[in-house]
């Protein structure tokens, strides 16, 4: 049986694999074998490991969806510094790196993973994005709680609002990324109404 160590090397060379296909050509290129192949190893490592291939897609969805808690942590932790709309436009540029954007596109993609991730309930959402959208919240709240959000403000469709504006802003990979100054913009726009704080005029 491989060790811990070896089954946590194997994982992190697959999943590094399956990045580099989503980020190189797209959902629709992803495979078992093309990722035992970008991979450089053998086609039997894959099955090793995972169940079948929605199992391995699944984990690491879940193992890039955990990475959203220290972004969270680090959003919070500028609650009452800085401005909210440059937080906020900070963290969504962060948030949707190249992979991240690759990730909602694969999981929109595919119809069984997309089932095997869903929470149970009603309104289970787009994973990723529902876990983005708790982490702009929770921020929102603490912004809310400063006063710097107005007190009747609903942060709970705020947030979903700006995740969604965000999502559009950075989800066509095949153009240039949007500048600073767009994605600010759009973030103000949406909480137009909902901010108390002072005009900021420098960049945060």
């Amino acid at each position: 049986m491989p060790t811990g160590v070896a089954l946590r090397d194997a994982r992190e060379q697959l999943f590094d694999a399956a990045e580099r296909i989503l980020l190189r050509d797209g959902p629709s290129a992803l495979t078992s074998r093309a990722v035992t192949t970008e991979a450089s190893c053998a086609k039997g490592v894959l099955h090793r490991h995972f169940a079948d291939f929605d199992a391995f897609l699944a984990e690491l969805v879940r193992d890039r969806i955990a990475r959203i808690d220290g972004r969270s942590a680090a959003l919070l932790g500028a609650a009452g510094t800085g401005s909210v709309a440059g937080n906020l436009a900070a963290a969504l540029t962060d948030l949707f790196g190249p992979v991240a954007v690759a990730i909602v596109a694969l999981i929109t993609f595919r119809d069984d993973l997309r089932a095997r991730l869903r929470r149970p309930g009603p309104g289970g959402g787009v994973p990723l994005l529902t876990e983005a959208t708790a982490m702009v919240a929770s921020y929102l709240a603490a912004e809310r709680e400063r006063g710097r959000i107005a007190a009747g403000a609903d942060v709970d469709t705020l947030a979903p609002a700006l995740i969604g504006a965000g999502h559009l802003l950075f989800a066509d990979r095949t153009s240039p990324r949007p500048e600073a100054g767009a994605v600010r913009k759009v973030v103000a726009s949406v909480l137009a109404g909902a901010l108390r704080e002072a005009p900021v005029t420098n960049r945060t």
